[in-house]
C-alpha cells in the first residue's frame, strides 16, 4: 500500500495546486484554456516523440500485449457504446466515453506501479507504445470527424475522407508520433541539444496537465474556443455552448444525474470490467505466467489518463466525463491495484 500511495501522490498533489491555484485566480480566467493548449500543441508532441523516437517499434508483439490490447479494445468499445446507447452522446463525446472507459494512465502513474510492483517498467513502455501508435489517432480521428471541426469547406464522404486523410498533418499528436516512428525506423540519433531540448520540454507535459485538470475543478464544462477549432476557421457552436444549451433545455438536475451515471459506467468500465477481461484472456485463454499476468492486470487496473480531459478540452467537447472520471477512476483505482496485486501474488 505505501508503494501505491508514494505513485498516486503526485498526482494528487499536482491536481491540488491547480486546484488552489483555480481558486486563487493567479493565473486569470484563461489559464486552463491556455496551459490545456500548450499541452496538445507543445509539451505532450515534445514527449511522445522523445518517446517513441527512442523506443523499438517490436516491444509490443507479445502474448502480454495481446492480453491487454483485447481488454483496451472490448472495453473501449463498451464505452464507446454506452455513451451513444445510454445518454445519447454524438461520435466526439462517445470518443471521449470511450478513452475514459479504457485509456490508462500508463506514464505518471504506470510507470512507479510498476517500478514499486513489478520490479521494472518494461511492459508499461510498451503500453504506452501501442496507446500512443494505435490507440491515440482513432480516438482522435473520431474526435475530428465526430467534431466538425473546421467543416464547411465540403460535406459528406468527401470531407470525412480528406480530413482521415490529413489528420496527420493537422494534428500534433499524430505528427510527433509519426515523426518519433520515422526516427526510430531509420535508426537516427538526434544531436544532443536538440534531444536535451525535446526531453525538457516533453518533461512539463504531465506535470502541466495534472495542473489544468485541477484548475477545471473550479470552472464550468469548457472555457473558451478550443485550438483546434479556431485554428481551422471552425464557425459552429462550440462544445461548451453547446452543453451549457442542453442544460437550460432539459433542467440541471436531470443533467447532473446523467453525467453521475455515465462518470459510474465509465469508471466501472476502467478499474473493473478492464482488469478482469486481462484476467480472462491472459489467463485461461494465453496460459501467462503468473509475473506477466500480474504486469497485465495490474497496467489494465490503471486510472483514466488525463489525455482524456486535455483531448476534451482542445475539441471544445463537454469536459466533465472525462475530468470526473480522472479523478474518480484514479481514487478507485488505489483498491482495485491494490486488490490486483493482493490476489495475483508477487514477490517483488
Amino acid at each position: 500500500m505505501h508503494a501505491l500511495l508514494s505513485a498516486f501522490a503526485p498526482i494528487w498533489m499536482l491536481t491540488a495546486i491547480g486546484y488552489v491555484v483555480g481558486r486563487s485566480g493567479l493565473l486569470g480566467e484563461q489559464a486552463e484554456a491556455v496551459l490545456g493548449r500548450f499541452v496538445f500543441h507543445v509539451a505532450m508532441p515534445a514527449a511522445l516523440f522523445t518517446m517513441v523516437s527512442g523506443a523499438r517499434l517490436d516491444a509490443f508483439t507479445n502474448s502480454s500485449m495481446v492480453a491487454f490490447a483485447a481488454g483496451t479494445a472490448l472495453v473501449s468499445g463498451l464505452g464507446f457504446a454506452a455513451s451513444g446507447r445510454f445518454f445519447g452522446r454524438g461520435t466526439a463525446d462517445r470518443a471521449i466515453g470511450s478513452m475514459a472507459s479504457g485509456y490508462v494512465n500508463s506514464a505518471n502513474l504506470g510507470i512507479p506501479v510498476a517500478v514499486q510492483v513489478l520490479g521494472d517498467a518494461s511492459f508499461v513502455a510498451q503500453i504506452i507504445l501501442f496507446q500512443v501508435l494505435l490507440v491515440s489517432p482513432v480516438i482522435l480521428t473520431l474526435l475530428d470527424t465526430g467534431s466538425g471541426a473546421g467543416a464547411g469547406a465540403g460535406s459528406g464522404k468527401d470531407l470525412v475522407f480528406r480530413r482521415m486523410l490529413t489528420m496527420p498533418v493537422r494534428n500534433p499528436v499524430i505528427m510527433a508520433s509519426l515523426l518519433g516512428v520515422v526516427v526510430s525506423v531509420l535508426g537516427l540519433r538526434l544531436p544532443h541539444a536538440l534531444a536535451h531540448s525535446c526531453d525538457a520540454l516533453g518533461a512539463a507535459a504531465v506535470p502541466t496537465a495534472l495542473i489544468t485538470l485541477g484548475l477545471s475543478l473550479n470552472a464550468r464544462p469548457a472555457t473558451g474556443v478550443p485550438a483546434v477549432r479556431r485554428a481551422e476557421g471552425g464557425e459552429r457552436m462550440e462544445g461548451s455552448e453547446r452543453a451549457e444549451e442542453g442544460e437550460r433545455a432539459e433542467g440541471g438536475g436531470a443533467d447532473v444525474r446523467t453525467k453521475s451515471a455515465e462518470v459510474v459506467v465509465a469508471v466501472a468500465l476502467k478499474t473493473l470490467v478492464q482488469p478482469l477481461i486481462a484476467v480472462a484472456v491472459g489467463g485461461p485463454l494465453l496460459g501467462l505466467p503468473d509475473h506477466q499476468l500480474l504486469a497485465v492486470v495490474l497496467c489494465s487496473a490503471l486510472p483514466t489518463a488525463q489525455n482524456a480531459f486535455i483531448y476534451a478540452q482542445q475539441y471544445g467537447l463537454d469536459t466533465r466525463l472525462a475530468r470526473n472520471s480522472v479523478v474518480a477512476s484514479t481514487v478507485v483505482s488505489m483498491a482495485t491495484l491494490s486488490l490486483a496485486t493482493w490476489a495475483l501474488g508477487t514477490s517483488s
